[in-house]
């Protein structure tokens, strides 16, 4: 039954007009935490109030489990029929038409989706064609060599022109990848795959030249609401523009303030391009923040004036009090360490739970010293920002022997499959697959191969497992079993830390029992995969600190957030400033970190800590406190020290003791100049100078120079 809603109750103003401009394009400008999630989920339950039929409503999402939450919602909130609107990715979107009308650009319903390791493994196998030169130096890896070839495709570049542009140091190799752009295109058109980006590239191909495929969609989806709209590419853009090419009945919402995956090839411009595609665009700005005090909201409107293309907002909250954001220097990186966790101790003994707090970085390494500091003091803590669940080993082995039960043509994974067999390498595993192709002998008969003796037995067992795999009748969950019990004693000889992989494996049997049929978990795994190993663990992450990368936290909210390493050359990292637009996105990637933070923002700087020269030579600005808060106003900041803590903390001071009140460094410490050390994030170094008593400079093997300070780190003579 439906609810009855009253929305000037539960909107905003703004809001409001949002939800209630329901014919037409309209551009909505959300600021951070201004609940733009919450006005989308109205917009579907005010459709559907209306009349409008569920199914002819299409919410892009930039997650299937983002969809799936707001169609929940606006289910419990107005009428259960709002499940059925169409809710999901560009990738699934264009996964489904594709299925349905493959045959139109060339290609069966039965293809397979390459993933971002398949990728690397296709290219890999297509370099021996280009017959490069032995000796040849420096010729781009596999996975440099995915990278060009997604990101020209994303950007729609030539492949010239964009290695120009970014991979300036293999330009001398410009032909032999553009030759194997086209081999490796070919190789995808005979073998039935697409990759990632092949999804989205032939929706918009069947969209543009198809133009009853076009009229199709565009009486099937009426309405088209897409969410975090700063983060598309061109070619979503177009897809957009295309399925709403007839009724005009799209509503866009996103922040170009939060745009910053331009890596992955974003376009935050498709913010600014929306008024001049769309006559008469509505544009609404959502400006009230549910989050934040207004003290940190001072600080982020500040950040975004010094911007120099954006849309003009002022973040505001009716919420009162609040801190001033505060920048400390805590001199060196291990008392940088060492501040975060005595205040996170002192919190947490006043009445704070260790999940309340957050540790943002720019990049993964900048943790390193923090990590071990956290666990010299027994911290838990869980840290994103690492590599994607599926690109682990054991799960790309796993997975293949599913993937040639559904496509027996599927090369890739033929390869993976065979190669774990004892005494079948790379030779023996293609003159399989020949043998296969050409007598079209199938899967479960892989045994029959006539090259096998003794030796290679073991293709008998991976032929019994695929017999069992070929019933049209198995579950996805009994498939995964099934691979289970065939693949852990391999696991258990290939990895030395084959307990942990197991029980990663065994979440694949949960996430399999969601299921009616292999193929679609398989296609959900490669369109929306986990995005770490702890994303599998069903949300039970326990009471632990959480240390993440900004990339990884956008979205994401604590009542408290330190930022570290805000820091010239650190952040913004100096390689920005070879790029204005480069830069300007670094300074996005700030306002990002600082709108997570609820009740406290905190940034810490090493300031006697120093980056190389050669990183900074490009900057002009030296060493110290980032530009992007050292040009702030005064009065949106409070600058402190780890010894002014009384003035600062307004419940019990942290105390953290001045060098010069603890007892002195012995000089029978029995370091000295040319000593051999190892440390626990750095790894093994020299020690190139002695400053005084208290420190140590440190020449490490992987890590380069760093100063110490011997209080507060773990140096062990070798």
């Amino acid at each position: 039954m439906a609810n009855n809603i009253d929305y000037e109750q539960v909107l905003n103003p703004s809001q409001l007009d949002a939800v209630m401009t329901l014919e037409g394009p309209v551009l909505v400008i959300a600021g951070a935490g201004s609940g733009k999630t919450r006005t989308l989920i109205y917009r579907v339950a005010r459709l559907v109030e209306t009349g409008v039929p569920p199914e002819d409503i299409l919410l892009l999402t930039f997650t299937r489990k983002a969809a799936q939450e707001m169609l929940d919602r606006a289910s419990s909130l107005s009428d259960a029929r709002c499940r059925f609107v169409s809710g999901g990715t560009f990738h699934s979107l264009a996964l489904r038409v594709l299925r349905t009308h493959g045959e139109l650009i060339g290609f069966t319903n039965s293809f397979t989706i390459l993933d971002r390791s398949d990728m690397e493994e296709v290219i890999s196998s297509l370099v021996p064609e280009l017959q490069i030169p032995k000796g040849t130096p420096r010729f781009p890896k596999r996975g440099t060599l995915a990278n060009i070839l997604s990101k020209a495709a994303n950007l729609q570049q030539p492949v010239d022109e964009f290695m120009t542009r970014e991979y300036g140091q293999f330009i001398e190799f410009t032909g032999q990848i553009r030759r194997l752009a086209r081999l490796y295109g070919h190789y995808k058109k005979d073998h039935e795959l697409m990759d990632y980006d092949d999804l989205i590239l032939n929706l918009r191909k069947l969209l543009e030249e198809k133009e009853e495929i076009r009229r199709e969609l565009g009486l099937k989806y009426r309405y088209v609401l897409v969410d975090e709209y700063q983060d598309t590419n061109k070619i979503q853009s177009d897809i957009v523009r295309w399925l709403a090419h007839d009724h005009k009945n799209i509503m866009v919402v996103g922040d170009d303030s939060q745009s910053i995956y331009s890596f992955r090839g974003a376009n935050y411009k498709n913010m600014f391009d929306f008024p001049s595609l769309y006559s008469g665009a509505k544009i609404i700005k959502l400006e009230e923040n549910y989050r934040s005090t207004q003290p940190i909201l001072t600080l982020t409107n500040a950040l975004m004036d010094q911007a120099h293309e954006k849309y003009t907002k002022c973040l505001f909250t009716k919420r009162e009090g609040g801190r001033k954001p505060t920048i400390i220097n805590t001199r060196t990186e291990p008392e940088q360490a060492a501040f975060v966790c005595r205040y996170i101790k002192e919190q947490m003994q006043q009445g704070l739970s260790i999940r309340d707090f957050a540790v943002l970085f720019r990049a993964g390494y900048h943790s390193f010293e923090l990590e071990a500091e956290l666990t010299r003091q027994g911290f838990r803590y869980v840290k994103y920002g690492g590599f994607k669940f599926l690109e682990s080993a054991h799960i790309k082995d796993f997975l293949a022997h599913l993937r040639v039960g559904v496509n027996r043509d599927e090369a890739v994974s033929w390869v993976r499959v065979l190669r774990l067999v004892n005494n079948v390498g790379y030779a023996k595993s293609q003159a399989i697959i020949d043998w296969m192709r050409s007598n079209r002998i199938p899967p479960e008969q892989v045994g029959k191969w006539p090259g096998a003796g003794k030796r290679e037995k073991g293709i008998k067992s991976l032929g019994k497992l695929l017999a069992g795999l070929a019933s049209k009748k198995l579950k996805p969950e009994n498939a995964v079993e099934q691979v289970m019990e065939y693949y852990v004693p391999i696991l258990k000889e290939k990895f030395d830390d084959y307990p942990r992989r197991e029980r990663e494996l065994e979440q694949l049997v949960t996430m399999a029992g969601r299921y009616k049929r292999l193929r679609s978990f398989l296609d959900d795994l490669v369109l929306d995969p986990p995005t770490s190993s702890a994303d599998t663990d069903l949300g039970k992450k326990g009471e632990s600190l959480t240390l993440s990368t900004v990339h990884s936290a956008k979205g994401l909210e604590w009542p408290v957030v330190f930022i570290i390493w805000v820091m010239e050359g650190r952040f913004p990292s100096a390689k920005a400033y070879s790029n204005p637009l480069d830069l300007e996105e670094e300074r996005r990637l700030m306002y990002v970190a600082a709108t997570r933070a609820k009740d406290q923002l905190i940034m810490c700087y090493p300031g006697q800590e120093s980056v190389p020269v050669w990183q900074l030579a490009e900057t002009g600005l030296g060493n110290g406190l980032s530009s992007f808060i050292r040009s702030l106003p005064g009065y949106v900041i409070s600058h402190e020290s780890p010894g002014f803590q009384k003035t600062f903390f307004s419940r019990k001071q942290v105390n953290i003791e001045p060098a010069h009140s603890r007892p002195k460094q012995e000089e029978s410490s029995g370091l000295s100049q040319g000593d051999r050390v190892t440390h626990p994030a750095f790894g093994t170094g020299v020690i190139s100078k002695l400053v005084g008593q208290e420190k140590v400079e440190v020449l490490f093997k992987n890590a380069g120079r760093k100063l110490l300070h011997l209080e507060y780190t773990t140096l062990e003579k070798i």
